[in-house]
C-alpha cells in the first residue's frame, strides 16, 4: 500500500530537515579548521547552493516554459557587478579603481546603513544591493525579451548566447571603467562571514520558484511548454507569460551572480563565458529538465565531483592509487566520462520530471530491504529474459536465412517464386447503389 502523509506531517518533516541542515552547515563552517580536508565540504555546500539557484532559474525557463535560453552567465555577470559596485568601502575605491581615479561611485550602501543602524544595517546593506542586482537584471531581461522572445528554439538560444557575450565585452570596455573597472578585477567589496548565508538566500529563492511553478502562472508555463497552440486557444497570452518567465528567471540569476561575487571575493567578467553557461545547462540536464529537485541535486553533485572528489587525479594520487596517467587535467577527462555515463544511463536526468516528496521517500525506504533481498533474483530474471530474447532473435535470423536460401534455390531452378492470382476476362459492372 502506498504511503500517504497528511499535509502537517510533511510540513513538519520539511522544517526539521531544513533546520538540521542549516545547523550542521553553521557548526561545520565555524568549527572545522581551515587545514582540514572536510573544510572542502563547506566550500562545496556554498558553491553548490549558488549553482543550485541559477540552475533552478534556468530550469524555470527551459524545463517548465520550454524556452531554450543560454543567457544565464550574462545575467549572473550583471548581478555580480551590480552588487560589488555598491558595496566597495569608500576608503578602498582609490586602490580598486587605481586606473580610473577612484571610480565614479565613491560610497558604499553597507557603510551608510551600518553607520546608522549598526550590525542590522550591515546585513541590510548587503541585502539591498543584492535585491537591486536582481531587479536590475530583471529590467535588462524585460527589455531584451521584447524582441528576443519572438524567436523560437535554436534561434532563441543563439540570440541569448550572443547577448551574454556582448554583455561580457561591454563590462570590460574601458569607457565604462569608472563604474565597472574595465578589464580589471573588482575587490574589497562586502562579503558574508558564514556559509549559512548563501544557503539561506538560495533556499528561500528556490522555495519561491517552487511556489511559482505550483501556482496558476506555473501551470500556464507548463501549458506553453507542452503545446503553444492549445495554450493560446485556452486564452493564455503567450508573449506575456514567456516574458514573465524570462524576467523571473533572470531575476534569480542576478541574485545568484551576487552570491557568486561574495563567494569568490573578487569578480571579473572573463569567467562569465559560454563555458559557464554550458556548465549550468549540464547541471540542469544531469538533474532532469523539468525538476527543481533534480537541479539542486545536480548542482551539488557537479560541484562536489569537479571541486573535491576528483581533485586527487590531478595530483597523481587518488583513493590510494598512484599512476603516471594521473596528471594535471586528467580530472577533467574522468569527469567527462562520468557525465557521458550519466547521460547514457539516465537519459532524462537523475530525477527526470519528478520532484522530491516525503511520501515517495518513506515508501522507497520501506521497500529498500525487500529490494536488496530480491536483487539477485531480479538479476537472474533479467539475465534469463535477455537470453530468451537472444534465442528468439537467433531463431528469427535462422528462419530468414532459410527463407532466403529457399528463394535462391527456386530462382536458380526456374520455379515460380510465388503463386500468381487467377486471371479472368469477365467485367463486373456496379450501378450507383453498389449492386
Amino acid at each position: 500500500m502506498e504511503t500517504r502523509l497528511n499535509k502537517k506531517t510533511r510540513a513538519a518533516l520539511s522544517v526539521i530537515a531544513i533546520a538540521l541542515f542549516v545547523i550542521l552547515v553553521f557548526l561545520g563552517d565555524k568549527y572545522i579548521s581551515a587545514g582540514s580536508t572536510w573544510k572542502m565540504l563547506i566550500t562545496v555546500i556554498e558553491k553548490g547552493s549558488i549553482f543550485a539557484l541559477v540552475a533552478a532559474s534556468m530550469n524555470l525557463l527551459n524545463g517548465f516554459t520550454g524556452l531554450f535560453s543560454l543567457g544565464q552567465a550574462g545575467f549572473m555577470l550583471i548581478g555580480a557587478y551590480s552588487y560589488a559596485i555598491f558595496t566597495i568601502p569608500g576608503k578602498s575605491h582609490d586602490a580598486v579603481y587605481q586606473y580610473f581615479d577612484g571610480g565614479l561611485i565613491k560610497w558604499s550602501i553597507v557603510e551608510i546603513l551600518e553607520g546608522k543602524m549598526g550590525i542590522f544595517g550591515h546585513y541590510l546593506g548587503m541585502f539591498i544591493p543584492m535585491l537591486f542586482a536582481g531587479l536590475f537584471v530583471a529590467l535588462i531581461a524585460f527589455l531584451i525579451g521584447i524582441p528576443v522572445l519572438r524567436l523560437k528554439s535554436d534561434y532563441l538560444a543563439i540570440a541569448t548566447l550572443g547577448f551574454a557575450e556582448i554583455i561580457r565585452a561591454f563590462f570590460q570596455w574601458n569607457t565604462l571603467g569608472p563604474v565597472t573597472n574595465g578589464s580589471n578585477v573588482l575587490r574589497k567589496y562586502t562579503t558574508y562571514n558564514n556559509a549559512i548565508f548563501p544557503v539561506i538566500v538560495a533556499g528561500i529563492s528556490i522555495a519561491i520558484i517552487l511556489l511559482l511553478i505550483n501556482s496558476t502562472y506555473g501551470r500556464a508555463f507548463k501549458a506553453i511548454r507542452d503545446d503553444e497552440i492549445a495554450a493560446e486557444a485556452m486564452g493564455i497570452n503567450l508573449f506575456k507569460h514567456k516574458e514573465l518567465s524570462f524576467v523571473i528567471s533572470s531575476f534569480f540569476a542576478g541574485i545568484s551572480g551576487a552570491l557568486l561575487a561574495m563567494f569568490q571575493t573578487t569578480i571579473n567578467a572573463t569567467p562569465f563565458n559560454t563555458v559557464m553557461t554550458y556548465e549550468i545547462l549540464l547541471i540542469v540536464v544531469i538533474g532532469g529538465i523539468g525538476s527543481i529537485t533534480g537541479s539542486v541535486i545536480g548542482a551539488f553533485l557537479f560541484t562536489a565531483a569537479s571541486e573535491w572528489w576528483l581533485r586527487g587525479l590531478d595530483a597523481g594520487k587518488w583513493l590510494g592509487i598512484q599512476s603516471s596517467l594521473m596528471r594535471p587535467g586528467f580530472r577533467k577527462v574522468v569527469f567527462a566520462v562520468l557525465i557521458m555515463l550519466i547521460v547514457l544511463f539516465y537519459a532524462q536526468g537523475i530525477m527526470g520530471t519528478k520532484e522530491f516528496s516525503w511520501d515517495g521517500f518513506i515508501g522507497w525506504w520501506k521497500k529498500l530491504p525487500a529490494a536488496i533481498k530480491g536483487w539477485p533474483q531480479k538479476r537472474k530474471a533479467a539475465a534469463a529474459a535477455k537470453k530468451e530474447a537472444r534465442a528468439v532473435k537467433a531463431a528469427a535470423k535462422a528462419r530468414a536465412k532459410e527463407a532466403k536460401q529457399d528463394s535462391e534455390m527456386k530462382k536458380a531452378s526456374g520455379a515460380a517464386l510465388f503463386t500468381p492470382l487467377p486471371m479472368t476476362d469477365h467485367v463486373v459492372v456496379f450501378d450507383k447503389e453498389g449492386k
